[in-house]
């Protein structure tokens, strides 16, 4: 399949997947030594950085490998899954069970770290979380969502941020399935204000012990909802 020049939009990207496919349609074969710099950029009809930067993907993706003074090597054809595909896919309960023991650590720790400044974004966001219960089930789960979140940036760990900003997506089409599917919100169209209010009120007086087990017990009570919905 030969290379073609590209168009002139974002020519990195394009680069890239040109590169790409011919790694994964088995044009270039594991233990294949790319053409140079100079014959790449030439067949693409781009500038050798763009090529080195599209040749750096790739090293990222975990297709090719740089080789000090023999140039680059094809190492693999099939692109490694990358953490949010896995999160994708993963069963919603798997996602849950792993979401309780970081959140409900992540508890404990805001309960000791909080500041001014947090106790006032978790008060904000319970009540942002009370108004979402006259709206729709996808706004009072981002609602909730931005509740929980909140809670973990209290912990001021920013790989704990990052982590749960990840899991955010999935939980958020499982919760709002869940909602729909259970009828959660038929009589009470906010479930659980008074537990996350405990929880705040927790994370705010600094009883990390407290916060720890009241989010414990409510993620468990929705994990289990999970599992038999």
């Amino acid at each position: 399949m030969p290379l073609g020049s590209l168009r002139p939009s974002p020519l990195v990207e394009q680069a890239t997947q040109h590169l790409r496919e011919q790694i994964t349609q088995g044009e270039w074969p594991v233990g294949t030594r790319l053409p140079g710099e100079n014959a790449l950029a030439k067949a693409l009809g781009v500038g050798r950085s763009t090529v080195r930067e599209a040749l750096r993907a790739l090293a990222g993706a975990g297709l090719v490998q740089a080789r000090q003074g023999s140039g680059v090597f094809v190492i693999a054809t099939d692109i490694a899954e990358d953490w949010p595909a896995r999160l994708r896919r993963a069963a919603i309960t798997d996602v849950y069970e792993v979401r309780m023991m970081v959140e409900t650590q992540a508890a404990r720790m805001a309960a000791q770290r909080r500041t001014e400044e947090d106790v006032a974004a978790l008060e904000e966001a319970l009540a942002a979380r009370a108004r979402a219960a006259s709206q729709d089930d996808a706004a009072f789960v981002d609602a909730d969502i931005a509740l929980h979140a909140a809670v973990v940036a209290a912990a001021g760990n920013p790989v704990l941020t990052d982590l749960f900003a990840e899991f955010a997506p999935a939980l958020r089409e499982g919760l709002i399935g869940l909602v729909e599917v259970l009828g959660l919100r038929a009589h009470d169209r906010n479930p659980g204000h008074d537990t996350h209010a405990e929880l705040v009120a927790a994370v705010r007086d600094g009883d990390g012990a407290a916060a720890g087990a009241i989010l414990q017990a409510e993620l468990e009570q929705t994990l289990a909802h999970l599992h038999d919905s």
